[in-house]
Parts: C-alpha cells; structure tokens; sequence
C-alpha cells in the first residue's frame, strides 16, 4: 500500500512539474515573439524613415528635420524617455497598453537609429544583424539552460556598464580612437554577459500561479530588456564589423 502511494505521489508531482514546465515554455516563448516582434517594428521604422530623409541624394525636408535641425535631440532622446516610462509605470497600465507603449517605443528607436545608414553600407548592417542574431541566440539558449547561477556575474556586468557609460561621455571630448575601440570591445563583452545573465533572470521571474495581468506585464518587461541587449549588442558589433559609407 505504502509502495502505491509514493507512486502516486510521484505521478502526481510530475504531472505538476511537467504543466510548470509547460507555462515556462509559453511564457518564455511570448518573451521571445514579443521582442522580435519589436525588433522587426525597429527594423521597418529605421529603414522607412532613411528612405524618407533622401531624394536623389540630397535631404528632404524630413531628413533635415530628424538629422540637422533641433528635432534631432528629440529623436535622439524620446526612445530613452519611453524607456523610463515604461519601466516605472507598467505596474499601473494594462497589458494592452503596455504592450502598445512598447511598440511605440520600438518605433521611435527605429526613427533614432536610421541614422546608422548614413554611416555604414547597408550590405555590412544585414550582415551585422545576422552576426548579432546568431550570437543572441548561442547567448540567450546558454542563460535558459545552465544550472549556474550567473547572478554574481549579472552585478558585475551591470557596474561595467555604468563604468561603459561613463567612459563613453569622457570620450565625447576626448575623440580618442583607441578609447572608442576599447569601449566597443568593453560594450560586446558586456551586452553578451548581459545577454545570458537576463535571460536567466527573466526565467526565474515566471510563476505558475501569476494571473494573466501580471504574466503579461512580466513578458513585456522580459522582451523590453532582451531587446535593449540585442541593439545594444548589434551597435557595438557594428562598429567592428560595419563597412563605412
């Protein structure tokens, strides 16, 4: 008899971790469809609006707008507002409009980078992406699947970046060469760490009894943070692989 219960409790304990393990792939899976989804908005806005700003080669008045006149601070910085907005206001708003707001953002940082075309060929940022992607992908698969906790390395990634930050603003007046090669080498290492560090962390935030409110509001934020990695990682790739124009 005693032998029939613990076979039953067995049964019934993996019946429990098979429907955890369930919900954590389709949780996982949102994250993931939600940030490429962003991606892609990112991608289309970025391009439209480089086509926009030329006409036989020369500005339109577009263009003048988002690349020469004031307008381009606002371009410039509206992404990182959104950023803030978003991360301290999705406790109050509806899925719905979180996931809305987020789309927003994707687009306005579509608009911010399309300046990345005047800069490099476009045949080298297809390249790049695909680069980025592939990494991403080896990255995130890593942080999904180890047993090791990264946790001690996500702190120490997070002080480099304020550090990347800071060193970053130095070099704006400094303009030096071999500072900006070091901060590019410096910010691939660390939007890698980064990469598979959240990814864990976003894992570990999934919870069976979550109502679908705040399983909601957690994927958005999932997606939100691995995708500020990709761009970021993509940028500073970029840099090394990008033939300029």
């Amino acid at each position: 008899m005693a032998d029939f219960r613990n076979l039953r409790t067995q049964a019934a304990a993996g019946r429990a971790g098979a429907a955890i393990d369930e919900g954590l792939r389709s949780y996982m899976l949102r994250v993931y469809n939600l940030m490429a989804l962003g991606l892609a908005i990112t991608g289309v806005a970025a391009f439209g609006a480089f086509q926009l700003a030329f006409n036989n080669g020369e500005l339109t008045a577009f263009g003048q707008a988002i690349y020469v006149s004031p307008l381009k601070w606002v371009v410039m910085l509206a992404p990182l507002a959104m950023v803030f907005f978003l991360s301290f206001r999705i406790h109050k708003m509806s899925v719905a409009a979180a996931q809305t707001t987020f789309w927003i953002y994707a687009g306005l940082m579509g608009l911010s980078l399309s300046s990345i075309f005047l800069v490099y060929t476009g045949q080298s940022i297809v390249q790049t992406f695909f680069v980025t992607a592939a990494s991403f992908g080896a990255l995130s698969l890593f942080g999904y699947t180890t047993k090791r906790d990264l946790s001690a390395m996500g702190s120490f990634l997070v002080m480099g970046l304020f550090g990347l930050i800071i060193a970053s603003l130095v070099n704006l007046f400094l303009q030096s060469s071999a500072v900006t090669f070091a901060i590019s080498a410096i910010g691939v290492l660390i939007f890698a760490g980064l990469t598979a560090w959240d990814t864990q962390r976003i894992k570990e935030m999934y919870f069976e009894s979550d109502g679908v409110e705040t399983a909601g509001r957690k994927a958005i934020m999932g997606a939100l943070t691995l995708y500020l990695d990709f761009v970021n990682l993509f940028l500073f790739l970029l840099r090394f692989l990008g033939n300029r124009n």
